[in-house]
């Protein structure tokens, strides 16, 4: 019918006819960074534990780094109120069609954002934080992906003007400029590795360069500096299941960068990592767990379909027939032979109720990775 227009009374068409006031960021590029000395100090020490996470999880032999990739997409989604379970998140990902759910198609798109932002991360620019947004966004609004926005965008007070917003930024005009400044700030190297992270993540949501994704394209930004600077070499650590744990404290941070105090969100920062290591540990121990216990349910000789399917199964717990044959790269009648093992031992279940075109799930998996989320959702005291 064509109301896609929000109703506004009269006061309100009024109030939006006037004037309002958009933020002016300062170029950082070449300011000095004041930082307190505790600031410092506790950001060296996230920086320490994110490293040692990093080797940790490195050099162990399960897919890792793509299971801990995916709960910081779905984690940095949530910030935004962007929540699906781990299963409809994996049905997703494994057919679009697959899943009822909307906010799982999100993210799955944010975890090729986050894969863009680490292939890029050796030379940020301009360009490549497009890039990283057009992969967030390119399929489910591409009109807002391609370039930095050409129109005003506010955060809070409804759809029909700025004027109630509890931040405006700045105005399209100064966005160009702002995010040449931004990436010359990202290239120098006199600022610690994890609060040059942080504080370039926090300008970034300060010019908010896009209409849509600026929050999750932030987030990925923030990854893709910590792999620059070297913190992260292996794997993607859920920095943004920290900051769930005290979203208040993380929009309270980017406030008070806002007005002038670049310490907070350092803090902010660090004392994610430190609830996302502890978290991501959790994950990985239980996991592991999973696995010494199909190990013990299914065995197999090794370098058999059945031990690949197992190694399969905690980086992809839905899958089908195709997937486990190109994966492991078998016949699909020796696919469909491992899963028939897995189903029989109770580790895989049949999801749908199809004859043909058959899906399953393991439920250990997603409820580990459910349990994770759960754990990233209870506030901090």
């Amino acid at each position: 019918m064509g109301w896609a227009r929000p109703v506004a009374s009269r006061r309100q068409l009024h109030i939006a006819a006037g004037d309002y006031q958009a933020a002016v960021p300062p170029m950082i590029a070449e300011r000095d960074v004041p930082l307190r000395a505790e600031t410092l100090a506790a950001a060296d020490d996230a920086s320490r534990e994110l490293t040692r996470f990093d080797a940790e999880v490195g050099h162990i032999a399960a897919p890792f780094a793509s299971i801990l990739l995916r709960t910081e997409s779905a984690s940095s989604s949530e910030v935004e109120n962007l929540t699906s379970s781990a299963k409809q998140v994996a049905l997703a990902e494994l057919d679009s069609t697959a899943s009822s759910s909307g906010n799982a198609k999100l993210v799955v798109a944010n975890v090729k954002a986050m894969q863009a932002a680490l292939q890029l991360a050796d030379e940020i620019s301009e360009g490549a934080i497009i890039a990283m947004q057009h992969a967030l966004l390119g399929e489910s609004a591409p009109h807002v992906t391609g370039k930095f926005r050409d129109e005003q965008v506010w955060i809070g007070g409804g759809a029909i003007s700025p004027h109630a917003a509890s931040f405006v930024p700045p105005h399209h005009d100064r966005v160009p400029a702002l995010m040449v400044d931004l990436v010359a700030f990202s290239r120098r190297t006199d600022v610690p590795v994890l609060a040059h992270a942080a504080i370039a993540h926090a300008q970034f949501e300060t010019i908010h360069p896009f209409p849509d994704g600026n929050g999750r394209t932030g987030r990925a930004l923030l990854h893709s500096m910590l792999r620059h600077g070297g913190l992260t070499r292996n794997v993607t650590v859920p920095v943004s299941a920290g900051l769930l744990q005290s979203i208040s404290a993380y929009f309270d941070a980017l406030t008070a960068f806002r007005d002038g105090d670049p310490n907070t969100i350092v803090d902010a920062v660090s004392d994610a990592v430190f609830a996302a290591v502890s978290n991501g540990r959790r994950l990985v121990d239980d996991l592991n767990s999973i696995a010494a216990g199909w190990e013990d349910a299914v065995p197999a000789r090794r370098g058999s379909a059945v031990v690949a399917l197992r190694t399969l199964l905690l980086q992809h717990p839905v899958v089908n027939m195709g997937l486990v044959a190109r994966a492991l790269r078998v016949s699909d009648v020796a696919a469909q032979s491992a899963i028939n093992r897995m189903v029989d031992a109770g580790v895989l279940v049949q999801t749908n109720n199809y004859k043909r075109n058959r899906i399953w799930h393991t439920p250990e998996v997603l409820a580990a990775l459910d349990g994770f989320g759960t754990r990233a959702r209870r506030q901090r005291v």
